[in-house]
């Protein structure tokens, strides 16, 4: 696979708007920056911002903080992650003209005359972060002082993500009264983000062979079970400050079994639960294990002592929790004016789990606001047009200032 090597990022200043944004855009998109191999990307993206005298630039691991000194009284908090999913045969990226057919007809219905991105990364996020990229340069009279962060593995295990490394290890960092997150929105509001939790759940048997299956006790038929009671759960919609949270709960792997003429001793169905902001991690994990089942990330197996799996072995894998919206600070209010006179959108719930999760747990108000469409993040034809760059710039550009 063809990666960059030594990547150089800029514009020229004399570019117009949209022809800056679409040279960013080319340039983080032809970096290959899928989790664990962030590297290259970042190093480009903090050379970059060395070369604006305005910033003051940190780093940890694979994560930038550049903050401003405007003296202002109050501190934005722009926010992106620079990795991506791995590809699908989406790398590299390449520019479409107008009827090119790997547009999509969703984006080209509201896109007829305009060139669109594709490749992996076009909407989750690199769009968000080729105009934080444009705004860390060129926003010098911003009427907030402003902190812009770049960040790693966000699209793994949480246990690894930048941006907690960065607030563990370097909290005086990542300090402000309000943050903005570049996840992808269609360049309207989401606010808050559903939780999420992984877990095994698991069932025991007695191997034996398979020609003598009485002799054993098979995990994976007990198994069923667990399917069973998943079938028979009922997905909920909750309202949560004005907002509706759709909860999900889903076996997304099944594993068991060591040969084909053996009769399995073990069967692990691995399970994500998508919980709404009306209950904090705890409150969700009571609910599918039991309040005092003691699961804990890195413990080990666990009997299930209530909820949903009561009655069987768990083993945590990872574990976030919700956000609610965030809407009601003064800087919020003024942001989602805005972005209602410009868009004629209203704030909608993330669905997804998102690093407002993690501001909130700082005590700062943050919201969801990106270009691209949440609905093509991760897909293998993910595809960005150029004037969704533009409209989030603009909107970002025009609030700040």
């Amino acid at each position: 696979m063809e990666r960059m090597c030594e990547l150089e990022i800029g514009f020229s200043r004399s570019a117009g708007k949209q022809e800056a944004l679409n040279e960013l855009m080319s340039q983080i998109m032809g970096s290959y920056s899928v989790s664990d191999d962030e590297g290259p990307l970042v190093d480009a993206v903090e050379a970059f911002l060395k070369k604006q005298p305005h910033l003051t630039v940190r780093r940890h691991g694979d994560t930038l903080v550049a903050s401003t000194d405007f003296g202002r009284a109050r501190r934005v908090i722009l926010a992106g992650h620079l990795d991506t999913v791995p590809v699908i045969d989406n790398f590299p990226p390449k520019w479409l003209e107008p009827g090119d057919p790997l547009i999509r007809e969703d984006v080209a219905a509201g896109h007829e005359h305009e060139r669109v991105i594709w490749g992996r990364g076009a909407t989750d996020m690199k769009g968000s972060d080729a105009a934080m990229l444009y705004l860390a340069a060129t926003l010098t009279d911003a009427k907030y002082d402003l902190t812009y962060v770049f960040y790693d593995h966000e699209e793994v295990a949480a246990e690894k993500n930048g941006l907690r490394k960065v607030v563990e290890t370097h909290p005086d960092w990542i300090t402000g009264d309000f943050a903005i997150i570049g996840e992808p929105t269609d360049c309207g509001i989401e606010g808050g983000c559903n939780g999420t939790m992984r877990f095994d759940v698991i069932t025991h048997g007695v191997a034996a062979h398979s020609a003598r299956a009485w002799m054993g006790d098979n995990a994976i038929h007990k198994a069923a079970e667990i399917l069973n009671r998943l079938n028979a759960h009922e997905d909920r919609a909750i309202d949560v400050d004005g907002l509706t949270y759709q909860e999900g709960l889903n076996a997304t792997l099944i594993s068991g079994g060591k040969g084909t003429n053996v009769i399995p001793d073990e069967c692990r169905v691995h399970v994500n639960y998508r919980f709404a902001p009306d209950k904090s991690l705890a409150e969700a994990k009571a609910l599918m294990i039991g309040a005092d089942a003691g699961a804990e990330l890195g413990n080990g197996e666990h009997r299930a002592t209530g909820g949903v799996f009561e009655g069987f072995g768990i083993e945590m894998k990872d574990e976030s929790p919700s956000a609610r919206p965030g809407l009601t600070s003064p800087l919020a209010q003024s942001l989602v004016k805005l972005v209602k006179e410009r868009t004629g959108r209203d704030p909608l719930a993330k669905l997804g789990w998102t690093d407002v999760a993690r501001f909130s747990m700082l005590g700062i108000p943050a919201v969801n606001l990106g270009a691209g469409s949440p609905l093509l993040a991760h897909k293998h034809d993910e595809q960005l047009p150029e004037s969704d760059l533009l409209l989030l710039t603009n909107l970002l550009e025009d609030w700040l200032r």
